[in-house]
């Protein structure tokens, strides 16, 4: 799979996401100080051609916000998404259609994102017949297409969502968005639902889908196992920021993060030298109220004062490796770029 970030299918810069408080007009109007979740901080990250990033982080970290925030679902605060050039919340007519079915997505609960009331040969047809791919004499020979190629029986066209496993409903929502011959698909927890045999099939089907079809990929997971087996890089993000990124190897087998490191020390079948630091401990701190300095700081065993009094500059590694982090990187004897 390609790497190549010189120009990049998808590019997500500074991004900044808020979001206000429960009965937050009241208090308001009451002149209460109304306190804002922070989803996202000043996010920049982008995606090559024929290529899978992973975004992992704990729930709450602002991966699914970013998701959102792409496909126009959530309007971003501050910042800019790019999709090949063009400024997605700019674009409108026949360019905003495009992007729609250019970018694809695929959910956690792939029951919720079909209709029970729709046979499955419809519900993987009717994305292609709105968008005029097909008419509805090739309603067939698509549907027949595209059951071949996520793996399921010709005779699944008939049956109603709720005849069908997770596993075997999951791969009718990689056929839906298939149906539109996307260029981007962003996947969701998209097996995070499933048993762990089923996860691996259809993490195998996302693959062969990338390489056979030359198709971009972010996918966000809270498992560091299913990033590995897939992702070409990974951004870990932590409180709304990424506080490290880089080659998916590099990262999990290096961490120059401690937070990386802390998520790594529960799979050390991954990443042997992170296993030797301490486990993560303690709860993220809430994101109506992030801690000041880095964020991680109330959770790190290398905390200092400089880590309470300002945010950590970014620092460069090889091959692209880049961390978030005012101690790690002075231990490894790398300054800041």
């Amino acid at each position: 799979m390609a790497t190549s970030q010189e120009n990049p299918i998808l590019a997500v810069n500074g991004l900044s996401k808020s979001f206000a408080g429960r009965h937050s007009a009241l208090k308001a109007a009451c002149g209460i100080p109304v306190p804002r979740l922070v989803a996202l901080d000043d996010v920049s990250l982008s995606v090559g051609r024929n290529e899978v990033l992973g975004i992992v982080g704990e729930s709450g970290s602002g991966k699914s916000t970013i998701a959102r925030s792409i496909i126009r679902l959530e309007r971003p605060d501050r910042g800019t998404v790019s999709f090949d050039g063009q400024d997605v919340w700019q674009a409108k007519g026949a360019g905003l259609r495009q992007i729609r079915k250019d970018m694809q997505m695929i959910y956690q609960d792939p029951y919720g994102s079909l209709n029970p009331r729709m046979s499955i040969g419809r519900a993987i047809s009717e994305p292609a017949l709105v968008h005029g791919l097909i008419d509805r004499a090739g309603v067939r020979s698509l549907v027949r297409d595209l059951l071949e190629r996520v793996g399921l029986p010709q005779s699944s066209a008939e049956l109603s969502p709720h005849a069908l496993s997770g596993g075997q409903r999951q791969r009718v929502a990689i056929a839906r968005a298939l149906a539109l011959k996307p260029r981007v698909i962003i996947a969701d927890e998209a097996v995070s639902a499933l048993d762990v045999s089923i996860q691996a099939q259809i993490l195998n089907l996302f693959s062969e889908l990338v390489r056979d079809l030359g198709l971009s990929m972010i996918f966000i997971s809270h498992q560091l196992s299913v990033i590995a087996h897939l992702a070409d890089r990974v951004a870990v993000m932590y409180l709304g920021r990424i506080v490290e990124t880089g080659g998916t190897a590099d990262v999990f087998t290096r961490p120059r993060h401690p937070y990386t490191a802390a998520l790594l020390k529960a799979h050390p079948d991954l990443a042997a030298k992170a296993s030797r630091e301490a486990a993560l401990t303690g709860e993220i701190p809430s994101s109506f109220a992030i801690p000041s300095g880095c964020r991680f700081n109330t959770r790190c065993r290398y905390a200092e004062a400089r880590c309470f009094a300002s945010e950590p500059p970014a620092t460069e590694f090889e091959a692209g490796h880049r961390t978030w982090c005012h101690v790690l990187p002075t231990l490894a004897g790398i300054t800041a770029t």
